[in-house]
């Protein structure tokens, strides 16, 4: 019932300020065209210099870890965020690591691809065949011996939090490389890997650490009965456990670094995360041109933090910059959380995203 009042109140909220602009075409005209996506769609890892030109030289293995779990609640399909790892994934190679993808019973783990916010980067992991074989034949996380990496990177989705909480290999890696300072990193609901880590000082992993991951708000506004379908609640478990939780604006960038444990809030936090992991390890992450995702999220941070007008302000210096659906899908998150001035108003920078690129 719940999620009907607020499919309606969304739709109610879209209809009104679509109105205001012309009817229900404007609603569609957010959108970019089809061209645009379909343009996206082809592209390959050659079309990419930052992953394809001056790659440092080797500088050692990052392993990543994805869940298994493909289904939960009443069925509902999950698995592990593809762009949550292909982001870090091109950070990683693009900075002279090999990356090994690895999974609790290992083989091919199911996977989430959501292409509201998908960028170029994002379709070329997918386009890329030797990727793709690499991740359809991960690793058991039995057969990984810790000492083979320098960092080792959780990657969310909701299935993590069934297969990754109480899996004692993920604590035994976990565990191995905390205590020989090599690098723990995890976004979204990639931090359920860390509960339950105990150190050989008989202190827990996440005891006085500070620590980003999906929130509570983050987790009921997408799904309102997220306690009756996951075993807990992902920002409660590690309070419970002793960390400091570092919760930024809900849907936007916030990563939490403290010494060799580096978290990400949301999907959006990846990028962020993935270049201070390589910072932790020792190097100045390669240079590259932000994302229209990012340029978007930013954007985004400008309007929680200034207000509406130093957003348009800041809209109009680059607008070619921006991805306009992203920002169309934050509204709709704001109109989920009730927020109808904030939704109506990114709408509004939508609307004139829209009129400043022809």
């Amino acid at each position: 019932m719940l999620k009907k009042i607020l499919i309606s109140t969304i739709i109610l909220a879209l209809t009104l300020f679509g109105t205001l602009y012309g009817g229900k075409e404007w609603l569609k005209s957010l959108l970019p065209d089809k061209a645009h996506f379909q343009a996206l769609k082809h592209t390959k890892t050659q079309d990419l210099p930052y992953v394809t030109q001056d790659i440092p030289a080797y500088r050692g293995k990052i392993l990543a870890v994805v869940t298994n779990v493909d289904t939960m609640g009443e069925g509902e399909k999950t698995g592990y965020e593809h762009t949550e790892l292909a982001r870090a994934y091109w950070v990683f190679i693009a900075n002279g690591f090999e990356v090994d993808i690895a999974s609790p019973k290992g083989g091919k783990p199911p996977v989430v691809v959501d292409g509201e916010d998908m960028g170029a980067y994002d379709y070329a992991f997918l386009n890329d065949a030797e990727i793709q074989k690499q991740i359809d034949n991960s690793i058991p996380l039995a057969n990984i011996d810790p000492e083979d990496y320098e960092a080792v990177y959780f990657v969310g989705g909701k299935g993590t939090m069934f297969d990754f909480p109480d899996n004692k290999d993920i604590q035994r890696i976990i565990k191995s490389l905390y205590q020989n300072n090599k690098v723990i990193s995890a976004v979204c609901h990639g931090p359920s890997a860390l509960v339950n880590v105990k150190l050989d000082n008989g202190e827990m992993l996440l005891a006085n650490k500070q620590v980003s991951g999906f929130t509570n708000e983050e987790e009921l506004t997408i799904i309102p009965d997220a306690k009756n379908i996951f075993p807990f609640m992902l920002e409660d478990k590690l309070v419970e456990q002793g960390a400091q939780f570092q919760a930024g604006t809900t849907f936007l960038e916030q990563v939490s670094r403290d010494g060799k444990l580096i978290t990400g809030q949301n999907p959006w936090s990846v990028w962020a995360m993935a270049e201070m992991v390589v910072e932790e390890l020792g190097y100045t992450p390669k240079a590259r041109i932000r994302t229209p995702e990012e340029f978007s999220v930013e954007l985004l941070q400008i309007y929680e933090d200034q207000g509406l007008e130093a957003a348009k302000a800041e809209l109009k210096k680059q607008p070619e910059s921006y991805q306009r659906v992203l920002i169309v899908m934050h509204s709709i998150l704001a109109f989920m959380q009730f927020e109808t001035g904030k939704g109506f108003d990114i709408l509004s920078l939508a609307q004139d995203l829209k009129a400043l690129v022809k």
